[in-house]
């Protein structure tokens, strides 16, 4: 059965036709504090047609609606629908969307998290098959997410973008290469610290500088991310990438967790792992497979174990606060 947020929906549409050229957007706060920001309507109208014309989306084809109108993954889904006729349907932003949602979507777009607690939901993994494309954004694909979505048959991307971007410019194929393809229009570079600058007419981005540590392809166009700046790791003169570090052991490592950092008197900054688990011997098991599978600077040197990790509204993990252990 499909809940509709009236409210929520209706003071979307009221902003929207308000007659102002720009919306406010929140940021999630994933590496900091949120902020809000004004964004340009005709430029969101522009990442829509975009995404729409991509994704082959006609006039009456059904999306869904999962996640919060605060933030630009819900807005944009939203204009999305306004720019080219879909129907959308809209329920409560919820971990586990299909699970009362029937039919087939011709476009669903979901965090992480939501993917992963539909892929272990039997009654909503089912579902997957009736979706014709889903758009996974706002956090990593595991290699455990990537092989399950590989078995369905809906067509599953991963997505790059952030808020300034007005939702992704990039998209891969899950299942496929390891590289992102940027969209049409997109230009893309490095700064001198490895950072890509993205510059996108559509949206009105104009040479953008992130914090995200890049390396292109052989074509000078494909990218994959490594890593976050503000997430390298200084452990005894050895820079250390955090995602880097938190790719390998999550393929041997189901429990959720994250890689941290945290000052240290001899090594200058020392890695943490911070386990989301109620196990008191967790840490024993983890730092048994980081021993196994990490070269030796890569070792975690402190272990911690948290009921629960803290995240934004947006379900990604706040990496920007100091862990305490609190098991």
């Amino acid at each position: 059965m499909i809940i509709i947020t009236v409210m929520d929906i209706k003071q979307f549409y009221e902003e929207w036709n308000n007659g102002n050229d720009h919306i406010e957007v929140q940021t999630s706060g994933s590496t900091g504090v949120p902020k809000k920001i004004m964004i340009d309507k005709e430029c969101m109208l522009a990442s829509a047609c975009r995404t729409n014309d991509f994704f082959g989306l006609r006039r009456g084809d059904r999306a869904l609606l999962c996640m919060s109108l605060d933030y630009i993954a819900g807005k944009m889904m939203a204009v999305r629908a306004i720019e080219r006729g879909l129907r959308l349907d809209i329920i409560e932003p919820c971990g586990n969307p299909l699970a009362d949602c029937t039919g087939c979507y011709d476009f669903v777009a979901m965090v992480p998290m939501q993917v992963w607690n539909t892929m272990h939901d039997k009654t909503a993994r089912k579902r997957l098959d009736d979706v014709a494309n889903l758009l996974v954004g706002g956090g990593s694909v595991s290699s455990e997410m990537e092989s399950g979505l590989a078995l369905h048959k809906c067509r599953a991307w991963s997505s790059y973008g952030m808020t300034e971007t007005l939702s992704h410019v990039a998209l891969r194929r899950i299942g496929g290469e390891a590289w992102y393809e940027p969209l049409i229009n997109v230009s893309l570079s490095l700064d001198s610290d490895g950072c890509l600058v993205v510059s996108d007419k559509a949206t009105g981005a104009l040479n953008l500088k992130t914090n995200d540590i890049a390396e292109f392809a052989s074509d000078g166009r494909r990218f994959r991310i490594i890593g976050r700046k503000d997430n390298v790791i200084c452990s005894g003169g050895i820079k250390i990438h955090a995602e880097e570090v938190e790719r390998i052991i999550a393929e041997h490592f189901a429990i959720p967790f994250i890689i941290t950092k945290r000052n240290d008197d001899k090594f200058g900054e020392a890695m943490v792992m911070v386990i989301e688990s109620r196990d008191k011997n967790i840490v024993d098991k983890a730092r048994r497979i980081c021993a196994d599978i990490l070269p030796k600077y890569w070792q975690p040197r402190h272990f911690m174990v948290v009921c629960e990790l803290p995240r934004t509204e947006t379900m990604k993990i706040k990496r920007a606060i100091p862990y305490r252990q609190s098991l």
